[in-house]
């Protein structure tokens, strides 16, 4: 009887493990955080003065709470490589049939001095509004197989003009008081405004749900390679209805909190909010073809364009600047996810 010695592998045969500096290079959330670095030591070097404020950290942080409600659900979005147009128009409906709910709710049609019962159904009409829009984008990709560009070029439209036929094209201007003042400009630990709390909570169960759960590993699977997710019991329809379903309830809860903050419905003031969310998106290093992304990077780049604009504000740039300069870095961005995919795909 012959026995056989299994021989150990050599040097050459075992997985090597690349230098975690090495790993460290490739990833897109580590440099556009060194491109946000970069740009603020500059304005701040600019003017110190102006830019190192704990009043700029504020309205800094508060003007980009509602965009980064809306980034976390786009995030899903396109790393099922899908995408939504229709958020910063379902944000406006989901505002104005909250607000116009609150106000049937209260003596003389006036929700200003009214409690948090109507409060809290002013917050539920929001969320339901947005879940409405979610489903019926989820509904039209992911079963009647029509492509999300389309599906939510048409509801950007639909949305917005449902809104403006509620209202008869005019701002509801009637907000609770008590919503204003507490969740709109209220703050919390003496400097810590509420609003922004609420962004990070969603932001935090966000990244949680993405990077830790059975639901955030399917939508990986789905955006790498939809067939494939489909082989391995994947319910692929039923989870993009439900990703979209998610986007529009985020959507809904940002208008919610951008009635709070503004008082108003702010119907002309959200055109370019899904724009804003995709450039966010993208330049935190979620591809556009779907299967790469991650929160952090995504709260990383929505705050690019944010200190763009607040930084052009205070050295004195005429702030025209601020989309040509976002524009030439979420070129450069998704540049570089192309030749990373090519680089990747050529080994």
């Amino acid at each position: 009887m012959t026995s056989t010695v299994a021989e150990k592998p050599t040097e050459d045969d075992t997985p090597r493990r690349r230098p975690l500096r090495l790993r460290l290079a490739s990833a897109n959330t580590l440099w556009i955080s060194l491109v946000l670095l970069a740009l603020i030591a500059v304005f701040a070097a600019i003017n110190p003065g102006a830019v190192l404020t704990l009043f700029n950290l504020q309205t800094t942080l508060i003007e980009t709470s509602v965009l980064l409600v809306l980034a976390v659900g786009m995030t899903f979005v396109i790393i099922t490589s899908g995408i939504d147009l229709s958020v910063g128009s379902v944000l406006v409906f989901s505002g104005i049939t909250s607000a116009l709910v609150m106000n049937a709710m209260s003596p003389g049609g006036d929700s200003t001095g009214a409690g948090w019962g109507v409060i809290t159904v002013g917050l539920l009409v929001a969320l339901v509004s947005g879940a409405a829009w979610g489903l019926l984008n989820g509904i039209l990709v992911a079963k009647a197989k029509i492509p999300p560009l389309i599906v939510t070029l048409g509801s950007f439209g639909a949305a917005l003009g449902a809104g403006e036929l509620l209202t008869g094209g005019s701002d509801v201007r009637t907000v609770p008081d008590a919503l204003a003042t507490t969740l709109g400009s209220g703050t919390s630990f003496g400097v810590v405004p509420n609003l922004v709390i609420l962004a990070a909570v969603v932001t935090a169960v966000g990244a949680w749900l993405l990077g830790t759960t059975k639901f955030g590993r399917y939508t990986y699977a789905v955006g790498s390679n939809e067939v494939a997710a489909r082989r391995t019991g994947i319910a692929v329809t039923r989870h993009l209805v439900l990703v979209y379903l998610l986007t529009g309830v985020l959507a809904g809860l940002a208008g919610f909190m951008s009635l709070a903050y503004f008082r108003t419905t702010t119907l002309t003031s959200h055109s370019t909010d899904n724009l804003n969310a995709i450039a966010g998106v993208v330049l935190g290093g979620t591809s556009l073809f779907g299967g790469v992304g991650s929160i952090i990077g995504t709260v990383v780049g929505v705050f690019i364009p944010a200190v763009l604009q607040k930084g052009f504000v205070i050295i004195g740039v005429n702030v025209y600047w601020q989309p040509i300069a976002v524009a030439i870095v979420l070129v450069a961005a998704v540049w570089f996810d192309q030749a990373r995919r090519r680089a990747r795909n050529s080994r």
